[in-house]
């Protein structure tokens, strides 16, 4: 868009906007700071610092004489990242346009400190809190320390980037083919027996097990390669 045709669409904008609906403000001075205020407080539930920039409208519009303009939130449209809000008339003509809006939001989340590789455990010292901009991120950002605990890298990892929950997995407590104790457990007794799993599983998940005898049976996943069988 050119010089002349920003000039006139933000023209357009501010017509458009002086006749604002259920969003002026004391502190806003301008019809611009209204409509940000209105997609600030429909922000208000989002976590970490939100910044909100409003765009501009197509120069190429034509819209009717209008004594109200009512903001909305187009229906299935996301505040977060780019997004739209809808401008329609509701005192005189009869139309409806869309706004182009940013919303950023930034929040402290775990960035590697250093490089970290595949299958990698992570300590205290391979990450630091940094703030992020979430909207930037295609997944969860992690920001408790204690959410790494126990699990280890899905994938390569470069110093500085965000770390997100998809890129952690809590390795098996048992894997297929690991030789196992299988502990049968009830009231007043316990008896054990080996046998050889036949599939992955974290701890506290079912797993199915052959016993030296050749019995196939499915019980619970424990530390130290134990499957647990209550009777």
């Amino acid at each position: 868009m050119n010089l002349r045709n920003l000039l006139k669409s933000r023209l357009l904008l501010g017509l458009l906007l002086g006749a604002l609906a259920g969003v002026a403000h004391a502190g806003a001075g301008e019809p611009v700071d209204a409509l940000k205020l209105y997609v600030e407080k429909a922000t208000a539930g989002l976590p970490g610092r939100v910044e909100v920039n409003i765009g501009t409208l197509d120069d190429r519009l034509k819209l009717g004489p209008c004594g109200r303009v009512e903001p909305y939130i187009p229906a299935g449209v996301r505040l977060w990242g780019k997004a739209q809000i809808g401008l329609r008339c509701v005192e005189g003509s009869h139309w409806s346009v869309f706004l182009p809006v940013e919303i950023r939001v930034f929040g402290q989340a775990l960035v590697a400190s250093r490089p970290l590789g595949f299958a990698q455990s992570v300590s205290a010292d391979d990450v630091r809190l940094d703030e992020v901009e979430f909207t930037k991120e295609m997944g969860m950002a992690i920001s408790d320390p204690h959410q790494l605990e126990g699990k280890t890298t899905t994938r390569q990892i470069a110093a500085g980037q965000v770390l997100r929950q998809d890129y952690f997995r809590t390795p098996p407590a048992i894997g297929a083919g690991d030789s196992v104790r299988v502990v049968y457990t009830g009231d007043g007794f316990n008896i054990s027996t080996s046998g050889r799993a036949m599939g992955n599983a974290a701890e506290g998940q079912p797993v199915r097990v052959q016993t030296d005898g050749g019995r196939i049976l499915q019980g619970i996943a424990r530390a130290g390669r134990v499957v647990e069988m209550r009777l």
